[in-house]
């Protein structure tokens, strides 16, 4: 078995030895990028079904920073609709619950484990405005709501806080692709000019360049191949 730093060794040569393949203005993008990524608010999608709204949450998740997104599949399949996503789903990490009896505990449990606060997005007789919202508590998971019926009451039953986005009109709530914007605009730039250090690890950076030169490099797997058979022959 191969020790942590002979890992983490062999991970940072791949990465440059993939480099060679790629321009040095996708690199420079890259690495932008990878400088504003973030895992500190992560999203839940519990029972999407509209491939429009799921599709447009994705995208604005990912050029807001976010990295993680949850997708949550009790009772419904969770459909990208190409046009909307815009190929944004390609450079996300999307972590799929649908094995389990109920897919929406599952989820709950696994960010909590990951330090994740579970925040419903929804009115709530404790609710928090979202102005009010303290991000400075720690790490936070963002659940969204089916279409219609909105979040699950297991979910609601297991949640830490509950957020509310103010409204002053007739209409009870926002289209959940909306809500996602008006959210994640208000927070990511609260976040980004706060002194939480909200950034990727080192570990987390290289993780995401490997896995996004291997998508940007035609035949990827046959040259990591060809890295991989010099290192053990040398």
């Amino acid at each position: 078995m191969y020790s942590f730093f002979y890992v983490v060794a062999m991970s940072k040569e791949l990465i440059k030895f993939l480099e060679q393949f790629i321009t040095e203005e996708r690199l420079t993008q890259f690495n932008k990028i990878l400088e504003n990524r973030t895992k500190y608010i992560t999203i839940a999608l519990e029972d999407i079904y509209q491939s429009q709204n799921a599709s447009a949450v994705l995208r604005t998740s990912e050029c807001f920073g976010l990295q993680n997104i949850n997708i949550i599949e009790n009772r419904n399949e969770y459909q990208l609709n190409p046009d909307v996503v815009q190929g944004s789903s390609k450079w996300l990490n999307l972590i799929k619950y649908n094995n389990s009896e109920n897919n929406t505990l599952e989820s709950i449990k696994n960010l909590k484990a990951g330090g994740y606060r579970i925040i419903a997005t929804t009115p709530h007789s404790n609710d928090i405005n979202l102005e009010d919202f303290d991000i400075e508590k720690g790490k936070f998971a963002l659940f969204f709501g089916t279409e219609g019926t909105g979040l699950s009451d297991v979910m609601m039953k297991n949640a830490d806080e509950y957020l509310r986005i103010p409204m002053y009109g007739f209409t009870e709530s926002y289209n959940i692709s909306v809500s996602a914007a008006i959210i994640l605009q208000h927070l990511v730039h609260k976040l980004r000019n706060s002194d939480i250090k909200w950034q990727l690890s080192d570990s987390e950076i290289d993780e995401l360049k490997l896995d996004w030169h291997k998508k940007s490099i035609k035949s990827s797997s046959m040259l990591i191949d060809t890295f991989l058979s010099k290192k053990r022959n040398n």
